[in-house]
């Protein structure tokens, strides 16, 4: 299930987009910038959902500044705002944001537009499999191939190969993978992601392959 980020210091407002959105995304809510930028750093957040006028730090500047952040300058952003001069957009188009929806706006409007956003981001997911380099991923089978060969894998090292080919090229800390894939889990200690990483890089490395799955010394892990 993908995640979505509403950020909306209008309760009412930001409850109506949950209300809209819960049976298909899995919802993440923030009152300010301030917040959602700590929730972007906790989780691997897919859309987010993004109010002009918020408290101390704008949506605008919210948005500048995740443009700026390797781990995040990814996230497609749609404005959902009643600022609707033709300026604003175009301020906002140029800041980075993926598509703007003014207020008030229909159920049938928010929801094709973030399945269009998403879709245009996330193709792979649309199509139920993820490919990177010869590796491909079938999530709905949970099978995983490597240049045509079938690759067997425990559940967690799918879930470590579904997050790096979810976010390829990006650096993750052994902390963040903990958290991403075991959850918080106080009794799992750190050194089982280099335990499964170890794992997983046996499985995938057939006979004349490449490693994909890169060390960052001092940092964490890439699929690079």
């Amino acid at each position: 299930m993908l995640n979505i980020l509403i950020v909306e210091d209008d309760i009412t407002i930001r409850e109506l987009l949950n209300y809209n959105l819960k049976n298909t995304y899995k919802i993440f809510e923030a009152s300010s910038a301030e917040e959602a930028l700590e929730l972007c750093d906790d989780h691997s957040i897919h859309l987010i959902l993004l109010d002009w006028m918020l408290p101390e730090m704008s949506g605008l500047s919210f948005l500048r500044t995740i443009k700026k952040q390797k781990e995040n300058l990814n996230i497609p952003v749609i404005f959902v705002t009643a600022k609707e001069e033709e300026a604003d957009k175009i301020t906002g188009f140029n800041s980075g944001a993926d598509d703007y929806i003014t207020k008030p706006f229909s159920h049938k409007e928010l929801l094709a537009r973030v399945e269009a956003v998403l879709k245009r981001s996330y193709p792979n997911l649309f199509f139920n499999k993820l490919s990177y380099d010869d590796v491909e991923l079938h999530l709905k089978t949970h099978r995983v191939y490597r240049n045509g060969n079938q690759i067997k894998l425990s559940p967690k090292e799918y879930e470590l190969l579904l997050y790096f080919m979810s976010n390829p090229k990006l650096v993750f800390s052994r902390e963040q993978l903990l958290d991403k894939v075991w959850g918080l889990e106080s009794d799992i200690e750190i050194r089982t992601v280099d335990v499964h990483i170890r794992r997983l890089r046996k499985a995938i490395n057939i006979k004349n392959s490449r490693e994909i799955i890169r060390t960052i010394r001092s940092t964490g892990y890439s699929l690079d």
